[in-house]
């Protein structure tokens, strides 16, 4: 169990939590609460939910009838964890299926700061579509661009999932001062590809996140969601028989890009982790690549690709 420590000593307790959903958001809602609890009895000062926990992972389909998943913000879940901050004194990052407005949907994390208040959001910016991952369907870009927060506790960057494949996204945030970058996450296995593609896919995903953390020279944190979920169509068919299998191991990676603790693989979880923000600084002046970057000559970046045309 971390202890609670104050931001004058520098360290910070970041609480993720990992779990199994099923098809009853008020459910899902609860058991989160409850697992956010525990982390702020832990003494986590900064928590983050794993991507969209209100719910199962819809998207294995493309159907309308999960529009109705949405919620709005302020909402359901803003309100319950909004309670909690405010009991808690604590910050939370809350993954949500947002209805903006009618016939305009995101994939949202919403950041409640210390006192209960809404911070911000952040729209997830990059929208994939794999099989069995139809979230073009569902979410409209991202509008808000890459952000940071100065909350209570710690000035945090929060993106989501699909975006941790981008280092762009990673190095916007960070540029904003973001000590500590959160990936709300629900990736795992196609069932049937688990035993030749399984343990190269989770290694790519965490060697990824790590490498923001070295090159940015902050903490990057991942809660993922754990079970097996085969969603099923109004008929009570699976959409996707073979369902997805969510690989869970939600981690904490340190500036120097070691991870620093992971949770299990099939656990409901809760992970607590100081975090000591001095080390922002420490490894960002042995390793200067914030200071060494060549802002003149990266303007290809804004290109699509470079070929000439």
């Amino acid at each position: 169990m971390a202890r609670t420590r104050s931001r004058r000593d520098g360290l910070v307790t970041v609480g993720l939590t990992q779990m199994a959903c099923g098809p009853e958001p008020k459910a899902n809602r609860k058991r989160q609460l409850a697992l956010l609890e525990r982390a702020a009895k832990q003494g986590a000062r900064v928590l983050c939910t794993q991507e969209l926990f209100a719910s199962q992972y819809f998207c294995q389909s493309e159907d309308h009838r999960f529009f109705k998943l949405a919620e709005t913000i302020p909402g359901p879940s803003t309100d319950l964890f909004g309670k909690l901050a405010r009991k808690q004194g604590v910050v939370v990052i809350a993954s949500l299926f947002e209805r903006r407005s009618a016939g305009l949907y995101h994939n949202t994390a919403v950041v409640i700061d210390a006192d209960g208040s809404i911070a911000g959001v952040y729209r997830k910016m990059h929208i994939p579509d794999d099989p069995f991952y139809y979230e073009k369907f569902y979410f409209t870009p991202g509008d808000t661009g890459f952000r940071a927060w100065k909350t209570a506790h710690a000035t945090i960057g929060v993106l989501v999932c699909w975006d941790q494949w981008f280092p762009e996204g990673a190095r916007a945030t960070a540029l904003q001062g973001a000590e500590i970058l959160f990936y709300p996450t629900a990736i795992g296995w196609h069932p049937s590809e688990k035993a030749e593609y399984g343990e190269r896919q989770h290694e790519a995903w965490e060697v990824m996140q790590r490498s923001h953390a070295v090159a940015n020279g902050c903490y990057v944190c991942a809660p993922n969601r754990i079970g097996h979920e085969i969603v099923l169509d109004a008929a009570g068919a699976p959409v996707n028989p073979d369902g997805i299998e969510f690989w869970g191991q939600s981690f904490v990676a340190a500036p120097d890009g070691r991870i620093v603790a992971r949770a299990s693989v099939d656990r409901e979880d809760v992970l607590t982790v100081d975090c000591d923000l001095r080390l922002v600084d420490e490894v960002r002046t042995h390793w200067p690549f914030l200071r060494d970057r060549r802002i003149d000559a990266y303007g290809d970046l804004s290109r699509r690709f470079v070929d000439g045309r």
